[in-house]
């Protein structure tokens, strides 16, 4: 007599979404204007201007470039104007601030493409455990999206999974 091994988990009806799926994970370049100031403080407008307009742009061509000074330094919203107006044409986007930041970014905007209405009331494990850089404010926003439909959300792997929230009954 063989006995038949039912898998629990698959008929539990769990919809596991694992938030690596939007994750971006493309190359982002810096630039870093710390490179065109004078003695790496000082931005002289002439300067900056010659310098901008002698680099070579095709490098970021359809590439996502973080804008952003590593050096202690004042900059002039102009300088970030001027920059853009050279990026923009060549770059797939365009960010002040710094790689991590762009990437986060990124990745909210990649989540707020989910359309929450396919997730009307479900069960849903949110995947804890992965091989990228998945923040807590990642974790945060999916709640926040899901939570006004879905039946329940819940953390970890279907297996053993954390409750975070449950519908109240009507």
């Amino acid at each position: 007599m063989s006995e038949i091994l039912i898998n629990k988990v698959a008929e539990s009806g769990l919809i596991t979404l694992n938030l690596e799926e939007w994750y971006p994970c493309e190359e982002i370049l810096v630039f870093d204007l710390k490179d065109h100031l004078f003695m790496g403080l000082i931005l002289k407008e002439k300067d900056f201007r010659e310098a901008l307009k002698n680099t070579d742009w095709s490098i970021y061509k359809d590439k996502h470039v973080a804008v952003t000074c590593s050096a202690d330094a004042v900059i002039p919203a102009w300088a970030y104007m001027l920059i853009a107006t050279y990026l923009t044409p060549v770059a797939a986007g365009v960010y002040q601030g710094t790689e991590p930041e762009y990437r986060r970014t990124i990745f909210h905007e990649r989540l707020q493409q989910i359309n929450p209405t396919h997730y009307q009331d479900q069960r849903i494990v949110v995947k804890g455990c992965g091989d990228l850089p998945v923040g807590p404010d990642a974790y945060l926003e999916i709640t926040r999206l899901l939570q006004p439909v879905a039946k329940s959300i819940m953390y970890g792997e279907p297996c053993s999974t954390v409750p975070i929230y449950k519908k109240p009954k009507q």
